[in-house]
């Protein structure tokens, strides 16, 4: 066995992965969907099945379709007979199994998936939902309404931000910054129409430079009363970040970590003093066992975390931060994951609330649904 510490008598091993990808096309104008710095047409999700004693485990990224070949060939062999009620070890065996072929990034990942489900299959084992078989100090996360694609025309970018406040959704963020001139009018537009007290967010994908992101994060805040301004520049430009968080109108909190793939991208954004708030993806950091560490450097700066994207399995992992600030509740992943499974995490009072009687993220997948956009392995 190349895995973390073997299954006992009384403690099961896990005998297998199955791993599964689909890829889904947006809906957005023409086919596409676009931010400052990128234009996608389809969204693909990685999924990973973890078998033992008669479970399974679900956990999932999003993530080209190759991360599903290298749990396969990278992350099933590290798994394969290690403990199931000890997803961390497993972890620790992955992590060091991918040192070559690549941590960051991919690899990152691919891990993420894997472990989410050996947090899944541990909490079925024990008959709880995830969140409860964590360090919980929360059962449910504030969430913020997230799309608001660049390439929207302003209708539709109006009509979804108020969908968000209509269903009692009180912060809501746009996509800024691939035409500039373009914002100052998609930004009136979405607040004359969502009305003063909901909280706007902006967020500009790394699209700006250096004082130019200066002045519209004053433009922001002075104009349209912008609170969150997320990667006003590149998330690897922890001097333009900080200048831009210290020079900044107060009121508006600098945000960048959705990037971060291993522990150091998180201690090079604090150390650098980069952020007022600190981002994390679950499905992109290590999963559980690496969100859990994440959220312990957080708050040991004094910084919140919030939650990006992946909302069913974010709503567990996120339970298990002692300071969150909210969770994105982002419109291609809520896309996704309506077709993709039953027993979603319910949208109550603008806050995700996991069920706490259904075991794991208490997800089951809807095969025939999601038959038709794979992409990689075979349907169970």
């Amino acid at each position: 066995m190349t895995g973390g510490a073997a299954g006992t008598a009384s403690s099961p091993a896990i005998e297998r992965l199955d791993v599964h990808a689909f890829t889904v096309p947006t809906d957005g104008p023409d086919g596409l969907e676009q931010d400052a710095t990128l234009t996608w047409d389809s969204t693909t999700m990685v999924l990973v099945q973890a078998h033992a004693a008669g479970m399974t485990g679900l956990g999932y990224t999003y993530a080209d379709a190759s991360a599903a070949v290298l749990v396969e060939s990278q992350l099933a062999p590290a798994v394969s007979g290690a403990d199931a009620l000890s997803p961390a070890s497993a972890w620790a065996a992955m992590t060091a199994r991918i040192r070559n072929a690549g941590r960051p990034g991919a690899g990152a990942m691919a891990v993420s998936a894997v472990d989410i489900a050996l947090w899944d299959l541990r909490a079925k084992l024990a008959g709880a939902p995830l969140f409860r078989t964590l360090p919980a100090f929360h059962d449910h996360l504030p969430v913020y309404g997230s799309g608001g694609f660049t390439n929207y025309p302003v209708d539709r970018l109006v009509r979804q931000l108020t969908g968000w406040v209509d269903q009692g959704i009180d912060q809501v963020k746009l996509k800024t910054s691939r035409h500039p001139e373009r914002d100052p009018g998609r930004l009136s537009a979405v607040r004359a129409a969502i009305g003063d007290g909901p909280r706007l967010f902006t967020d500009a994908n790394g699209g700006l430079r250096g004082k130019q992101a200066l002045e519209w994060a004053h433009r922001f805040r002075g104009e349209w009363d912008v609170t969150w301004l997320e990667e006003p520049v590149s998330s690897a430009d922890f001097v333009g970040l900080r200048t831009v968080r210290e020079a900044g109108p107060p009121g508006l909190d600098v945000a960048a970590g959705e990037y971060g793939f291993v522990l150091r991208d998180f201690t090079n954004l604090v150390e650098h003093r980069a952020v007022d708030c600190l981002q994390a993806d679950v499905t992109r950091c290590g999963g559980v066992t690496g969100l859990i560490q994440v959220a312990g450097l957080a708050v040991g700066h004094d910084l919140d975390l919030s939650a990006h994207c992946a909302p069913a399995a974010s709503a567990h992992a996120f339970c298990a931060v002692y300071r969150p600030r909210h969770l994105e509740y982002f419109h291609d992943h809520v896309r996704v994951e309506r077709l993709a499974f039953d027993g979603l995490p319910a949208l109550r009072d603008g806050a995700l609330w996991p069920d706490p009687g259904r075991p794991g993220l208490g997800l089951a997948v809807r095969w025939a649904d999601l038959e038709p956009y794979r992409v990689h392995g075979r349907r169970p």
